[in-house]
This record gives C-alpha cells, structure tokens and sequence, in this order.
C-alpha cells in the first residue's frame, strides 16, 4: 500500500524522533536507571499501546477535537500532569529497595504497563503531533487514508519499541551498578522525581 522509499523515509524519521530526548524517552531512561531495563522495556510496551490509542484517534477524526477544542486540551493535559507530579511523589517517597531491578518482580509489570499506557495517552501533545505528522505519508490515490493511517501508526510505534527498548537495556547496565549502593539509589529516586515534576510542569503549560 505505501511504496518502500515513503516508508523508508517514515521509518526513518520516525527512529530520529524516537531518539531526540523527550518525555517518553527520559522517562523509559530514568526509570530504566532506577529499576532495571525490564522495568523500561514494560514501560515503552505501555507507552507503544499509547500510540495505537492516539493512532485511532487520528484515523476517526477524534484527534481534531483536541487541536479545535481548548477545554478538552486543557482537562486532557491536566490529568496528564497530575498522573506524572503522583509518579514524582512515589519516586520521592520510595525506599532504596523498591529500585532494585531484581526487587522489582514480575507482579509489577502490568503496573509498569499501565503506567506507560497512561502517561501516553494523557498527553495532548501527541495525539496533535500525530495529526500532524501521519496524514502527510499517506495519499488518496494508494487507497484508503484511513488503512494507511493505522499502517503508519503501526510502524511508528514498532520503531518506538525497537528505540526505547535500546535505550532502556543501555540504561539498565547503570541500575546494576547503582544497585550496590542504597545511597546512589536514593538520589536517582530523587533525581527521577525531579525529572517527573519537570514533565508535569512542561505539560502543565504546553499550548496546542
């Protein structure tokens, strides 16, 4: 349905994207450094699932009502930076063996999953970003726009995976180093939880 050399450019743009820091980005890091990457990668599997939501929006037109509509921005990114000011909380109130990569057992992940899932999805910005982005590889004379907005959500959020999830194995070889000090592991904890109110605060005052 696409031709190879658009999708090639997509994929491309897509993995630079991926790696320019970012929210999505510095949170699967931090936590990644905190936890262990199997902690990131739980969380990048949430925050890909994110993308399938914001996808869909796109393809039935709801992602419009966020870029036309300032309330529904407004209350959406909200919500958004309370999730992330309570994930700041937790990461200041934590004690040095919840971050222990091996601490942090398999009972965790579908939480790790869901947290993924709802700092994505809470965030305006990028249902925006991909109203923006995916409609300009797709063209009416391939077929259905609709087909080849989910397409492109698909590969944009495959090569989000295969991005992140490096990042967080890369990120995951300092956990086992900070493992061995409970004083390291508590100034990371602190440090993500700047990191967390820093993102609460920038979407706090994004503007669409």
């Amino acid at each position: 349905m696409l031709p190879l050399e658009t999708l090639l450019t997509f994929i491309t743009a897509a993995a630079i994207l991926a790696f320019v820091p970012g929210p999505d980005n510095l949170f699967v890091l931090t936590l990644s450094a905190a936890r262990g990457w199997r902690a990131g990668v739980m969380v990048t599997l949430g925050l890909c699932t994110g993308l399938v939501v914001h996808t869909t929006a796109v393809a039935l037109g709801v992602a419009v009502i966020f870029q036309q509509s300032q309330l529904a921005f407004t209350l959406l990114k909200a919500a958004g930076a309370a999730y992330l000011l309570y994930l700041a909380y937790k990461s200041f109130r934590a004690s040095p063996e919840a971050l222990g990569g091996a601490k942090a057992g398999a009972d965790r992940h579908l939480a790790l999953y869901g947290r993924g899932i709802v700092m994505n999805v809470t965030n305006p910005k990028v249902a925006i970003f991909f109203l923006a982005f995916l409609p300009q590889f797709a063209a009416p004379e391939r077929g259905s726009v609709t087909a080849q907005i989910f397409l492109l959500g698909a590969v944009f959020a495959a090569v989000a995976l295969a991005c992140f999830s490096t990042i967080a194995v890369l990120a995951g070889g300092l956990n086992r180093w900070l493992a061995r000090s409970s004083n390291a592991q508590v100034i990371l904890n602190r440090i993500a939880g700047v990191v967390f109110i820093g993102l609460a605060i920038k979407l706090a005052t994004a503007q669409r």
